[in-house]
C-alpha cells in the first residue's frame, strides 16, 4: 500500500464526486433498521477525515485509524476547524491494535482493495473482530471484480481542477490487480510542477471474501449494491458487506 505522499494533498479535491454526508447517514440508517446503534465505532483506514467527521456529526462516538500520517495531519486539521475532538491512530489495517472493545467498525470507499495480499485482507478481518465487541457490527465496501476487468481496467482517466491536473493511468494483471499510476501536474505560476504516485488495487471474488469473513468468525448478515438495499447484481462496481460478531 502506499503512503500516499503528494496525492494526499489533493485527494479531497479528486473526491469531490464522494457524498460523505449521505454516506455517513446511509452507514448510520441501514445499521439501525438492522436494530443496531453505532456505540463507539473506528472508521478503518479514514483517509482525510471526511467520512469521519460526518459521522461525528450524526453524533457517533468515532475515531479513525490509517497507515498514512500524510492523510492522517488533513484528517485532524479537519476535526480542529469543525470543534472536534477526534482520535487518529496511524496504523496499518492488518496491523490493527486497539485500546479496547468497539462497537461497530466501518471501512469504505474500497479500502480493502488497497491490500493486494489477501493474507492482508485475512489479518484485517481478524483484528477487526478480535477487537468488535459481541453483538459489533463490521460495514465495509469493496470494488467488485467486474469494476476492475470493465472500468478500471487499462483505461486512463484525466482530472483538470484549477488546483491540480491529473493523469490517472492504470493497467490491469493477473488476480484482477490494477497497477495504478497518478501523474499530478500542480500549476507553480505559469509553469506546472510534476509529481508521480504509484499503488495497486485488487479486487476480490464474493467468495474468498465470505470465506475471509467466516473464517475470521463473522456472520455476513446483508450484501448489497452500493449505497442501496437492493441485492448485489453482476454488473455493480461497488458493493457493501455487512457482518456480524455474535456473543
Amino acid at each position: 500500500m502506499s503512503s500516499y505522499g503528494v496525492f494526499a494533498d489533493y485527494y479531497d479535491a479528486l473526491t469531490l464526486n464522494v457524498d460523505y454526508e449521505k454516506r455517513a447517514l446511509y452507514i448510520v440508517n441501514t445499521l439501525k433498521k438492522l436494530g443496531h446503534e453505532m456505540g463507539l465505532t473506528l472508521d478503518l483506514a479514514c483517509g482525510t477525515g471526511k467520512l469521519t467527521l460526518e459521522l461525528k456529526k450524526l453524533g457517533v462516538d468515532v475515531y479513525g485509524a490509517d497507515g498514512s500520517q500524510e492523510m492522517l495531519s488533513f484528517a485532524y486539521e479537519k476535526a480542529v476547524e469543525n470543534g472536534f475532538n477526534i482520535l487518529f491512530l496511524c496504523q496499518k489495517m492488518q496491523e490493527l491494535d486497539l485500546y479496547g472493545g468497539i462497537d461497530t467498525c466501518v471501512c469504505t470507499l474500497d479500502s480493502i482493495n488497497h491490500m493486494t495480499d489477501i493474507e492482508d485482507v485475512r489479518k484485517t478481518f481478524e483484528r477487526v473482530f478480535l477487537f468488535l465487541n459481541d453483538g459489533g457490527y463490521f460495514i465495509f465496501d469493496v470494488n467488485t471484480v467486474y469494476k476492475h476487468q470493465n472500468v478500471l481496467c487499462d483505461n486512463t482517466f484525466v482530472y483538470d481542477l484549477d488546483e491540480v491536473y491529473c493523469v490517472w493511468e492504470n493497467s490491469l494483471k493477473e488476480n484482477n490487480i490494477v497497477d495504478i499510476n497518478i501523474n499530478l501536474f500542480v500549476p507553480e505560476g505559469e509553469l506546472y510542477k510534476r509529481f508521480e504516485e504509484s499503488f495497486s488495487e485488487r479486487a476480490y471474488s464474493d467468495a474468498q471474501l465470505m470465506s475471509m469473513l467466516n473464517g475470521a468468525g463473522f456472520e455476513v448478515v446483508k450484501r448489497f449494491s452500493d449505497m442501496s438495499e437492493n441485492a448485489p447484481e453482476e454488473s455493480d462496481e461497488r458493493i457493501i458487506y455487512i457482518a456480524k460478531k455474535n456473543g
